[in-house]
């Protein structure tokens, strides 16, 4: 579908010419980024389905046919309501494994036909109106930072520190685990990169020392979900970028929210190690954090960086994400990056580009769809049915993107939901800024909670454990996310009193 009417903006573009502001280059040359794209796409899923039809047969193909006929006839042979066809369609393909993207991109063309007076122009056009975002650079080039940070040797350096300063209280190295991944998380802006560097270290070390794997587990999937906290952040930039709201400002705003998620972590941490009997090794002393302060200085200089030259108006959130500090950081100062490693750090994060940018292109023509059908208001409407009270509203939120969260990932869910929430809680005094917090707080929850659970996957991967026997271990710590939402939402001075709010 996507190929096809790529190929109608083209063409358009050939009769009535347009240039883009400062180069002057024709926009049939960047139009034609979703004619190719999605083109690869379409061959490589008629390349898989013809081996699924040599694996299972062509009868099975046949009723396969069969059922998709079925599925999509009512809307040529029936008038049907647009919005339950665009809710109803949604969850009943994601519930028959459809890939999240196609999902979205789906019912929001259901959606369109549907309609009767919507064109399906609407899903090219705003397709490629996702991918030509500046702002949205931030996002994969913050990623790309972490993870050179992380081959680097710098993340082992934030562990030292770490542990040198809680090392010895009781759960000493689990506290470590946290206070590193808050750490991580300012020079990473991702939850999975967080579990990742620091879990690989940490969770064999909690490990030898006699924490149970499978809390140890939990614990660095859940405290990797200040990656996503931690100033900066991509959530963060992805609602700036989707809401038009200061990234800069939504950065200073999350500084102490993540200190009290990482205090109440370390909290439920000291009650559970003490309980077991773990006490730390490493005692406390001056001399020792300072050498290790000295020892993390190139990785400590990182987010000062990034995060001073944000606030200072020095540079944007997107150039201050192309800062080639940690990479002149692994090759000259820590000498663990080598040509080979930066290679393949450039594949792996081409694949998270290219997977994120598959998900915004359907995400933001589905947003499209829901601002057409006024959906927002139908959301706000019944919600205000409900209670228009400050708290109440706040709690419903919490429930309906805990939900979300579990079957939906993050960057579908902050460009269809975040202008829809945000339009009704701006009615009952909620700050913007305040909002966002909430809602990156909100989907750092959903990181740890199944099904999709990205954190989970990246430490079961880590570990061989199974998801579920990792849920388990989780829930007090899942328990202490939840309360830290609900203390930064119900008391908004703790995101904005930084501001002068």
């Amino acid at each position: 579908l996507i190929v096809f009417l790529s190929i109608r903006l083209i063409r358009l573009q050939f009769t009535f010419p347009q240039e883009t502001a400062t180069l002057r280059i024709p926009y049939a040359i960047p139009y034609s980024i979703l004619f190719f794209g999605f083109l690869c796409m379409s061959i490589r899923t008629v390349q898989d389905t013809v081996r699924l039809i040599r694996e299972t047969g062509l009868r099975a193909f046949a009723f396969a046919l069969l059922l998709c006929s079925a599925f999509i006839s009512p809307l040529w042979l029936m008038e049907l309501e647009t919005t339950p066809v665009l809710i109803g369609s949604l969850f009943i393909l994601m519930f028959l494994g459809v890939p999240i993207a196609v999902s979205l991109g789906l019912a929001g063309t259901f959606a369109i036909v549907a309609s009767g007076f919507l064109q399906l122009n609407v899903v090219g056009q705003t397709a490629y109106n996702a991918l030509d975002s500046f702002p949205m650079l931030a996002v994969y080039f913050f990623v790309l930072a972490g993870i050179f940070m992380g081959k680097g040797g710098l993340s082992a350096q934030l562990i030292g520190l770490a542990d040198l300063l809680v090392g010895g209280c009781t759960g000493g190295l689990a506290m470590a685990t946290i206070v590193a991944c808050m750490f991580f998380g300012a020079i990473s802006g991702s939850g999975i990169a967080t579990v990742a560097a620091i879990g690989a270290i940490m969770i064999p070390m909690m490990v030898q020392e006699g924490y149970n794997k499978y809390y140890a587990t939990a614990l660095a999937c859940v405290a990797g979900g200040l990656g996503v906290i931690v100033p900066p952040s991509y959530p963060l930039v992805l609602y700036g970028v989707t809401c038009n709201q200061s990234v800069g400002d939504l950065f200073i705003a999350g500084l102490l929210p993540s200190c009290v998620v990482g205090g109440i972590l370390i909290v439920i941490n000291y009650f559970y190690c003490k309980k077991h009997q773990l006490k730390g090794e490493n005692r406390f002393s001056i001399k020792n954090a300072a050498h290790a302060w000295w020892d993390a200085k190139w990785a400590l200089v990182m987010p000062v960086i990034i995060l001073g030259g944000i606030y200072s108006g020095f540079f944007t959130a997107t150039e201050a994400a192309v800062v080639v500090y940690g990479i002149v950081v692994g090759f000259f100062i820590y000498k663990e990056l080598r040509l080979i490693r930066c290679w393949e750090i450039f594949r792996d994060n081409a694949a998270f580009i290219a997977g994120t940018m598959f998900i915004m292109c359907p995400a933001k023509a589905t947003g499209s769809v829901f601002a057409y059908l006024n959906i927002n208001e139908i959301i706000s409407n019944f919600l205000f049915s409900i209670s228009d009270n400050y708290y109440v509203v706040m709690l419903m939120i919490f429930i309906i993107m805990f939900f979300v969260g579990m079957f939906i990932q993050t960057t579908p869910a902050i460009i269809i939901l975040a202008p829809t929430l945000l339009a009704v809680v701006s009615q009952v005094g909620c700050n913007p800024v305040h909002f966002g917090i909430i809602l990156d707080l909100a989907l750092a929850i959903a990181f740890v909670t199944p099904p999709v659970a990205m954190n989970l996957f990246v430490g079961s991967s880590l570990t061989g454990i199974s998801i579920d026997k990792i849920t388990k271990a989780e829930m007090p710590l899942l328990l202490g996310l939840i309360i830290a939402f609900f203390v930064v939402a119900f008391v908004p001075a703790i995101s904005l009193v930084l501001l002068g709010g």
